[in-house]
């Protein structure tokens, strides 16, 4: 069964530990890449763990690591990744930052996770690419940095730059990564290994608790909306949901015009196609059983509304084809 991956080139890369890095985002980049190894039977992925001196670094649990080089006996790797995590301002160097810029005009992949981004942006290497950070230090970046396109994704993948939030966003990241390398369905087979039920997307947001996530706390407005959530295959009229709620179809509309500016039917379209995409990026489902999953009677309004909301037919989202990496 593993056949296709018998035809792909070693893939290598270097970890850089920043100074108080955070343990659980660096492990759980680490960890993707060991298990691809292990179930292929074969080395798919390498990695070396650096430092800017050579010597070992500490983690913001408190203790050391050691590592298996400098950063200066770095060949041209295939990827690297900037490991940083608390105070990151008082942890960045003149020599990492001039490092890291040679490394970028040899156009290689250059990541973060968790704070790295900061370090990225000093740099001055990700400036015209989206980008994503710690939800905490979103905003000391933006302010800092005001030419960034900083999502609250927990993850982005844009051109040659990645970027991953933290914690456990890091192995969605590295089972992206390890999709356009070998299928989902074999990063599928890692992520059951850790036990992580459902390879997120760059699409999910780092909060996903309702009133986080909408920035709305009005009670009728957030039953509403697990009432769309729960109801995607078979979606209801917003007649039904408003009778569920005990208000006029008036009330509900006049409610998501307020907090949305847009129609209850609207809002429902968006959170059942951003299921769609879901379905589409982690599963092998054919397109007409999305279509179906999602509450469209054909693949054809399945399509056009898909193209309206996201700006790509479903059949190219599959392919991958707007990445590169």
């Amino acid at each position: 069964t593993m056949n296709y991956l018998k035809k792909s080139k070693l893939k290598s890369f270097v970890f850089i530990l920043i100074n108080d890095f955070s343990l659980i985002a660096f492990s759980n980049a680490i960890e993707p890449l060991r298990l691809a190894n292990r179930l292929a039977q074969k080395q798919l992925y390498s990695w070396k763990i650096t430092s800017e001196t050579g010597e070992k670094v500490k983690c913001s649990s408190g203790f050391y690591l050691d590592v298996d080089s400098s950063i200066h006996t770095i060949q041209n790797d295939d990827y690297l990744i900037i490991c940083s995590g608390e105070n990151i301002k008082k942890n960045i160097t003149k020599t990492i930052l001039n490092w890291i810029r040679k490394q970028a005009r040899k156009q290689i992949n250059i990541g973060s996770i968790c704070t790295g981004t900061y370090i990225l942006a000093k740099a001055g290497i990700i400036s015209d690419v989206t980008s994503t950070i710690h939800w905490e230090n979103r905003e000391a970046l933006k302010e800092e940095f005001e030419n960034l396109n900083i999502t609250d994704s927990i993850y982005t993948i844009d051109k040659k730059r990645f970027s991953a939030a933290g914690g456990t966003a890091s192995i969605d990241l590295m089972l992206n990564i390890i999709s356009q390398d070998h299928g989902v369905s074999f990063a599928k087979k890692i992520a059951d290994q850790v036990l992580h039920d459902s390879i997120r997307t760059e699409f999910d947001k780092q909060l996903p608790l309702l009133p986080n996530r909408i920035g709305v706390r009005n009670p009728k407005i957030l039953s509403a909306i697990k009432i769309m959530e729960i109801n995607i295959e078979d979606p209801l009229k917003p007649s039904e949901i408003a009778l569920d709620l005990r208000i006029s179809l008036r009330q509900l509309e006049r409610l998501f015009q307020r907090f949305f500016k847009l129609s209850p039917k609207n809002y429902y379209m968006k959170i059942r196609l951003q299921k769609a995409r879901q379905l589409l990026l982690q599963t092998e489902m054919n397109v007409l059983q999305i279509a179906m999953a999602t509450g469209f009677t054909s693949s054809s309004h399945f399509s056009k509304c898909y193209k309206l909301e996201f700006n790509i037919t479903p059949f190219k989202e599959r392919g991958f084809s707007n990445k590169e990496l």
